[in-house]
């Protein structure tokens, strides 16, 4: 699964876009989230980390297909 990233995200995994191995075809997003936090541990540390599949917000329950667009989505702040 192609996962983008952005902001503080991207600093935590080092990349704009990380190719991360999900074993099953369909995985919820609290469950990817899980994954993420196990390979990248300080992402737990973000006040939140929304997720997109196929540029819409997810909620923990929504159902990612290997093959949609996912991207990682930190808090945002600025005037």
């Amino acid at each position: 699964m192609k996962i983008h990233t952005f902001g503080a995200a991207k600093d935590i995994t080092g990349s704009a876009m990380i190719d991360f191995p999900v074993e099953e075809t369909f995985v919820k997003v609290k469950d990817l989230k899980s994954l993420l936090f196990q390979k990248y541990p300080e992402l737990v540390h973000l006040p939140s980390l929304a997720i997109s599949v196929n540029l819409f917000y997810a909620s923990e329950e929504t159902m990612v297909n290997k093959h949609d667009e996912v991207a990682l989505i930190p808090p945002v702040s600025g005037g």
